[in-house]
């Protein structure tokens, strides 16, 4: 089982990468959906953040309101909701990426995680591919996913950008790079490109 770890900056397209390395047969995860389950009420990560960030986060009905939890954590106290979420995570990532393998031991596992290089899970991975575009696109395609404007949307993407390794940084931890402010074909090409060496480089170990 080759494991890869998927990464990159706000609004790069890492999840559209993900989805088309799935749909050439890897096994894709988002961290973030386990991060979702990790708040549900119940989850111990739940109780921690509640019990750091204050009872004000949370929706009527109890769930954590996460754009809420964002705004007190960004920028000043990002560390201490990492240090609560980041563990548990990486925990449930790993046990994941060990049940593909189980089930498919020639296979790829892509985890796909905007603070990978930066959780300290690098480590896990065989290989890192990174996203990156420039701040212009990170600005539009935020706004396009929040439905908000592109004044509000170069706020939100400087503040978690603040919380995150540059694109620089990120691509000098990288395996492979994969540039996505140009057109979906070029984001396709370079995207089989990295798909035939991670095939190569499976069936070879």
């Amino acid at each position: 089982m080759l494991r890869v770890g998927l990464t990159g900056g706000v609004a790069c397209g890492k999840s559209t990468v993900g989805q088309a390395l799935a749909a050439r047969g890897a096994h894709f995860l988002q961290a973030d959906t386990l991060a979702h389950r990790l708040y549900e009420p119940g989850e111990p990560v739940y109780h921690a953040i509640v019990d750091r960030f204050g009872r004000g986060i949370l929706n009527d009905g109890g769930t954590i309101n996460r754009a809420r939890l964002a705004n007190v954590a960004f920028p000043d106290r990002i560390g201490e909701l990492n240090a609560i979420v980041h563990p548990a995570v990486v925990e449930a990532q790993n046990r994941w990426m060990q049940e593909c393998q189980q089930s498919d031991p020639r296979g790829i596992a892509i985890v796909e995680a905007a603070l990978l290089i930066e959780a300290g899970a690098a480590k896990d991975f065989d290989k890192i591919v990174v996203i990156k575009c420039n701040t212009d696109q990170k600005i539009a395609r935020y706004a396009e996913r929040a439905k908000i404007s592109i004044e509000d949307a170069a706020k939100e993407v400087a503040r978690r950008s603040a919380a995150q390794f540059t694109d620089e940084q990120k691509a000098e931890r990288a395996d492979f790079v994969i540039d996505n402010s140009q057109s979906f074909a070029e984001t396709e090409r370079q995207v089989q490109n990295v798909w035939t060496q991670l095939t190569r480089y499976a069936a070879e170990h």
